[in-house]
């Protein structure tokens, strides 16, 4: 933090400190844990078991094609995984777009809040 941040955050009231505290922006981790929490919680967890799943199955087909030693059912495992696999992909980056919009929300929030600090104000 340098000197400007450490100047805005002292000339910030209590209630200015509240408002960027509760909007503040965080870290990737900890959006991504908050896709478990709230109305839609259950919709990431059922996404993240079934990818789990798939992954699992993908990772088994592999192993069964690495150790096929025909062409049939090399080929047959091999297509198998790879679909498994990329589902399970699709699946983990299928989340990616509601972090983005929490993101988006959030900012609109602390815009909310500062506008609506502003009119109170007047």
């Amino acid at each position: 933090m340098d000197k400007l941040d450490r100047m805005i955050e002292e000339a910030l009231s209590a209630e200015d400190r509240d408002i960027l505290d509760a909007t503040a922006e965080k870290g990737w981790f900890q959006q991504s844990f908050d896709l478990f929490r709230g109305k839609n919680g259950w919709v990431a967890w059922v996404l993240m078991v079934t990818q789990t799943a798939l992954f699992i199955a993908g990772a088994w087909c592999a192993v069964r094609f690495y150790g096929a030693t025909e062409v049939l059912p090399a080929l047959r495992w091999g297509i198998s995984g790879a679909v498994l696999l990329i589902l399970a992909t699709s699946l983990k980056l299928s989340l990616m777009p509601q972090i983005q919009a929490d993101r988006v929300l959030r900012e609109m929030r602390r815009l909310e809040l500062m506008l609506a600090k502003r009119d109170h104000l007047s």
